[in-house]
């Protein structure tokens, strides 16, 4: 296949004029699924606070670009030390879909509980709405694919919607953003403790809407970037998901159509990842699993003391053999990657701040290379984990061809 002239503006790494017109504008709409308690003024809702809702919703948020115009945007558009183009605000919400809230009422009949009918029908009401609203925005945009961002501990509705719009954006704003939101933002010396058990509360709407998403044939392939605490509420998630596919005699990787999976500064117990990954052959559902590693994150040094288990976004050395790390990454597609540099005060926000991570995870799912190729020049320590230097090249000009051929 020939590749299209002038695909990337000359000098950055942003692929501007592939970018659908539909979708050039410097507002733009990022979806999202919550479990939040909405927050209202004069009886409209402005947004998501911390408290649990029994209730999922669907919506969308404008989130303003601190740009003129879209020309404006794309001029400045490259990943540069800085991390970001400009600080990003949250200018509107809306709702659209408000599913019942759970537990649905059920009765006993012949040894089984079963969902009343006018309930089952109310609910599955909502889950038309969400997808038609899904398959309008595929009809838009003419993206097929899903890009879905999940936050963790300490993090704001905003701060979610926010990440996401900047990851989707330099990815070349080529899926349909989709923010997964749950009730976390908790304060005081008890925030984190408070934080990790609304995360639990979560998983249940965390499978609902990955699988009304998968349902879809519209729908080809679901991206997932996790951060933090973030990792568990997905992982847990889409464990039981990987499970109910298998008991059915389906692939994981065809029932769910899950994609890329990035789990970053992960808050996850080591030993239970290990099982996860090795066991349960957890990766045999994505493309590809990149997991980001800091040894010196300060945030996971303290949850580990406080769970008395080693975090896997802090990855030791002594954590996972050679063997085992080189047996992952062949069979399981499963790619460790160490982020260097990273051991200041941004030692566990550094996915949204760290420049070089950010453009490794743009090129991830923009061409969706794996490490160590010239789409993603990482170098491979003697452990088998992958490097990522402070001076990792942040404008990259792929290979369109390949990408396209890939």
């Amino acid at each position: 296949m020939a590749t299209p002239p002038n695909l990337y503006l000359e000098g950055t790494n942003y692929p501007a004029p592939a970018v659908p017109a539909v979708l050039r504008s410097v507002t733009p709409q990022i979806l999202f699924v919550t479990d939040r308690e909405p927050e209202r003024t004069e009886g409209r809702i402005t947004g998501y606070g911390r408290d649990r809702s029994s209730a999922m919703a669907f919506g969308a948020a404008s989130v303003q670009f601190g740009a003129d115009d879209w020309d404006d945007l794309v001029a400045r558009t490259h990943v540069d030390r800085n991390g970001r183009i400009s600080r990003l605000t949250v200018t509107k919400v809306e709702e659209k879909v408000r599913f019942d809230s759970v537990p649905l009422p059920n009765h006993r009949l012949d040894g089984e509980l079963r969902v009343e009918k006018a309930a089952a029908d109310s609910y599955d009401a909502g889950r038309k709405a969400f997808q038609a609203q899904i398959r309008a925005e595929i009809a838009r945009t003419g993206h097929r694919r899903i890009l879905i961002y999940t936050h963790g501990v300490a993090n704001e509705f905003e701060t979610g919607v926010t990440t996401l719009a900047n990851l989707w954006h330099f990815a070349g704003r080529d899926s349909i953003p989709l923010a997964f939101s749950w009730p976390a933002g908790n304060r005081g010396p008890l925030g984190y403790f408070r934080d990790r058990a609304s995360g639990d509360f979560s998983v249940y709407h965390a499978k609902e809407f990955l699988t009304m998403l998968a349902e879809m044939p519209e729908v080809e392939d679901i991206d997932i970037v996790a951060h933090s605490r973030g990792t568990g509420v997905v992982t847990q998630a889409l464990r039981e998901l990987i499970l109910v596919q298998r008991a059915r005699g389906v692939r994981p990787k065809l029932g769910l159509k899950t994609g890329t999976l990035i789990l970053a500064a992960a808050d996850l117990d080591t030993g239970v990842m290990r099982q996860r990954l090795l066991t349960e052959r957890f990766s045999e559902a994505f493309e590809q699993v990149n997991i980001y590693v800091n040894p010196d994150d300060l945030a996971l040094k303290l949850s580990g003391f406080l769970t008395n288990s080693a975090r896997i976004g802090a990855l030791k050395q002594d954590d996972f053999s050679t063997k085992e790390l080189k047996g992952l990454a062949k069979e399981g597609l499963i790619h460790f990657i160490r982020v260097e540099g990273a051991g200041n005060a941004n030692s566990h926000s550094y996915f949204r701040e760290n420049p070089a991570v950010l453009s490794d995870i743009v090129l991830a799912l923009r061409t969706r290379a794996f490490p160590g190729g010239t789409l993603r020049p990482l170098e491979q320590d003697e452990d088998a984990v992958w490097v990522l230097q402070p001076n990792y090249p942040l404008e990259r000009l792929p290979d369109l061809a390949t990408v396209i051929d890939r």
